[in-house]
Parts: structure tokens; C-alpha cells; sequence
């Protein structure tokens, strides 16, 4: 029997190589089992190994795909990424104080090959969305980003540290909620194909919770979708390639052979 997928709408910028970004997001989200919806906030030119142009779109525009979304689809869950400037990021928070859904906000500041991708006061708009969002999941560059850890805490409701930037050959994802602290631990692979995991682990996290996921479940589905997207990497690009979100399968080939069209 089929079940309705949850409905995620993901607010973020577009990749153009498809790694991280919108793209990403909509991979992760189907394979997971989710409806991906997008409000595409700007307009990136960037590959493996860095970004050469940025274009926000209209905090008009934003709005306007968020509405066209949740007055007729409707939302389970939202996940919000690249922004671009800090109208996009009060409009945003505008619409979200109406939606009673969880909310994934990745603070993306820093791209994996470097380029910052937010200026100084986009991150200090980022402290609505903050307040806002069930959870943030900043990596270690964005936590110094926005202040450190105890003024993140302060901040947001509940935070994921993502360890990938650390050392060492476990990986420690931190998730600090109300009531205390979970530590996800996962091997490190050695790779340079990393281009779009927090993008992933984000999207991945806003499809559990979507389904009804325990924030707890969530993440740590989030984290092991990741681990194997990364392990099954194509290998593209001369920089930090993309991810393996379909995790080397085609999953139509899965389908009941009743489901195949006529020869």
C-alpha cells in the first residue's frame, strides 16, 4: 500500500552543478521517501571547486513561491538554506511565523571549497530564524560564524553541530536540546567528494520530521543517509565533487514487475 509522502518545502539557492543546494536537497528528499517543493532564494554559477557568481532573487519572488506552495500543496516540513541577503531572511522569517511545522535551518555561510556565501548582516538576520526553527545545524566554521556555541544556544531552539570540519578519524555531531545533549558518531571516510553534505543532512533531517520522526531519529537518519551517499560518490569533478544520493541504485528497478509499461 502506498503512503502519502511527507511534504517538505525546501527554501534554499541553486547549485548549478547539482551537488548542493536546491539539487541536493530534492534528491535527498525523494529518496527518502518525501514530496520536495522548492522557493529558490538565488541563483548560483558553481561546480567542484568553488562558486564564480551569485544572484539573489526578489524577496518578492520568495514569497511568492512559499505562498504558491502552502496554499495549495500544503507543508510538512520546511528546510531553509542559502539565503543571500538579509530581506530574503526577514521575509522568510515573515512567512514561517505562520506555518506551524518544524523548521531545519542550515545557516549556510561557508561552501565546502570556501566561498562564503553571506555577508555579515545576512548573519544577523539569521537570529529570527533561528528562534524560529526546531533546529539549526551549523558546521564548525558557521558556529564561529554566528557567535560561538553559548550564543547559538541562546539563540535557537535546538543546534546540530556538524563535526565534518574537525580532525580525527570519527566524525562527532553534536545535537543540544533542552534536555541535554546526543553525541552521533560516524566514521571518516577519506575523500574529497564531500560537495553538498550539509545540505543533505539538513533535507534529511526536515523528511523525518515531516513523517513524525523524534528529532533524535531524524538526525541520526540524516547522518547515516549522508554516510552512504558519500561512500557511493560518482566521483565527479576535480574539487569537492558531489555526493552519491541515489546511493548507486536505480531505485525504479525496485518497482513490482507489474508496474512495468507494456512491451
Amino acid at each position: 500500500m502506498l503512503q502519502t509522502p511527507p511534504r517538505i518545502l525546501i527554501i534554499a539557492g541553486s547549485d548549478s552543478s547539482g551537488g548542493a543546494g536546491i539539487q541536493a536537497d530534492i534528491k535527498t528528499v525523494t529518496m527518502l521517501g518525501g514530496y520536495a517543493m522548492t522557493a529558490i532564494t538565488a541563483i548560483t554559477a558553481q561546480n567542484s571547486v568553488g562558486v564564480t557568481a551569485v544572484e539573489p532573487l526578489s524577496p518578492d519572488l520568495i514569497a511568492a513561491q512559499i505562498d504558491a506552495c502552502t496554499s495549495d500543496i500544503g507543508v510538512d516540513a520546511v528546510k531553509i538554506g542559502m539565503l543571500g541577503a538579509p530581506a530574503i531572511a526577514h521575509r522568510v522569517a515573515d512567512r514561517l511565523e505562520a506555518l506551524a511545522v518544524p523548521v531545519v535551518f542550515d545557516p549556510v555561510m561557508i561552501a565546502t571549497s570556501g566561498a562564503v556565501l553571506a555577508d555579515a548582516d545576512t548573519i544577523a538576520a539569521f537570529a529570527r530564524l533561528m528562534a524560529l526553527a526546531t533546529v539549526t545545524t551549523p558546521n564548525l566554521p558557521e558556529l564561529a560564524a554566528l557567535g560561538g556555541l553559548d550564543r547559538v544556544r541562546f539563540l535557537a531552539r535546538n543546534v546540530l553541530v556538524k563535526g565534518g570540519h574537525g580532525t580525527g578519524s570519527q566524525i562527532e555531531d553534536r545535537l543540544y536540546v533542552s534536555g541535554g545533549e546526543h553525541v552521533f558518531r560516524s566514521p571518516r571516510q577519506d575523500t574529497l567528494h564531500t560537495h553538498g553534505t550539509g545540505c543533505t543532512l539538513a533535507s534529511a533531517i526536515a523528511t523525518g520530521l515531516g513523517a513524525g520522526l523524534a528529532l533524535e531519529v531524524a538526525v541520526a537518519r540524516g547522518i547515516a543517509f549522508v554516510g552512504r551517499a558519500i561512500a557511493a560518490a560518482p566521483g565527479f569533478g576535480r574539487g569537492h565533487g558531489p555526493l552519491g544520493h541515489g546511493l548507486g541504485r536505480v531505485p525504479f528497478d525496485d518497482a513490482p514487475a507489474a508496474t512495468d509499461p507494456p512491451r
